[in-house]
């Protein structure tokens, strides 16, 4: 089977978040007539160590919510369908990397894993309890995260953070204003400054990472003719990894020191970098073009958390990631196929 076949048979498998029970049993099936496979809930961990340096593999299952684009077509020399590129293009190239015989005799002991509901909260994330439940994964030498990266390595990722940001005000007649407090425009002195607040880069070993605020929903009132008491919205944080989680918050409640309340909501770490590790200089001969840093948030800080080296290098478009008309060209595919091959074999 292609590499093309393996991706329209998995994009016309159903896996919105919630919903991965079909595919980790579809990937099971096909991977355990060449590999040992441990069955965890809706995860799968591909493969085990056999006394040779472990490299694994890591790749989400699930897919945000369909937007009438659930099944798989191929126009000219592009794949599409929902998850085409986030990131079922990347579960493509582990299923094939994972049934080769060059591999599978190589000079590693190749780990695939296969987990489910990434496209949620942090706090759900599927990936934390399998690396709870095989503690030798964390015994890898270096790990890659197939997320999509537009063919570039990308090392490390920002952290996320969100908050509600509430403005606390006094409820009044809207023909009265002068007895109450409105909420909503006593938060617009704050919000015109972040409306006017503009990336802040951060070099971390020669790359560019940007520190980001962002306000991304507003609730309040209850009436047309009700002044708002109380005015709540949410500050999206995108931190670079010089910032722990304690140092994040801090920086996030400077920001909103404006409000009369900041209660974090959530909250992820950023990932660092895997300076100095062999595989990741030969990672990069092999790649052969960017290196960049990795502007949002992705399971290497996850595992770079538990001191696993990891970076991300996929074949989806970054761009394409949750669109409508959601696509992967098919040579992405053979590309990071070919580029991880010799990256396993060598």
């Amino acid at each position: 089977m292609s590499l093309t076949d393996t991706l329209v048979e998995l994009i016309n498998i159903p896996s919105v978040i919630g919903d991965e029970e079909e595919i980790t049993t579809a990937i099971e099936f096909r991977l355990a007539a060449v590999r040992p496979v441990n069955r965890l809930g809706n995860a799968l961990v591909v493969g085990v160590p056999t006394g040779r340096p472990i490299i694994v593999l890591y790749g989400h299952t699930d897919t945000v919510p369909e937007q009438d684009n659930a099944a798989a077509s191929v126009h000219g020399q592009r794949i599409y369908g929902l998850g085409a590129s986030d990131m079922k293009a990347g579960l493509a190239v582990m299923v094939h990397l994972l049934e080769s015989r060059e591999v599978i005799d190589g000079p590693y002991d190749l780990v695939g894993v296969f987990y489910d509901k990434e496209e949620g909260p942090s706090a759900d994330n599927g990936l934390e309890d399998v690396l709870d439940a095989v503690p030798w994964l964390a015994d890898a030498v270096f790990s890659i995260v197939l997320e999509p990266t537009d063919l570039n390595l990308e090392l490390g990722c920002n952290g996320a953070m969100n908050a509600d940001i509430v403005f606390n005000g006094h409820a009044a007649h809207s023909a009265r204003p002068w007895l109450g407090e409105n909420a909503v425009t006593k938060a617009g002195a704050w919000l015109a400054e972040m409306h006017d607040r503009r990336p802040e880069p951060v070099e971390i070993a020669g790359l560019e990472y940007r520190e980001v605020f962002s306000v991304t929903k507003a609730s309040g009132g209850i009436a047309n003719n009700v002044l708002p008491a109380r005015f709540t919205l949410n500050l999206n944080y995108r931190f670079p990894p010089i910032y722990d989680l304690g140092e994040a918050e801090a920086r996030l409640r400077d920001v909103a020191s404006a409000a009369d309340e900041v209660l974090i909501t959530d909250r992820a770490s950023a990932g660092t970098i895997p300076e100095g590790n062999p595989h990741l200089g030969r990672l990069e001969e092999l790649v052969g073009g960017a290196k960049t840093a990795k502007q949002g948030w992705t399971d290497v800080a996850r595992l770079t958390g538990r001191g696993i080296p990891a970076v991300n290098y996929g074949p989806g478009e970054v761009a394409q990631a949750h669109q409508v008309a959601e696509s992967v060209p098919v040579e992405n595919l053979e590309i990071v196929f070919q580029v991880l091959h010799d990256f396993l074999t060598v």
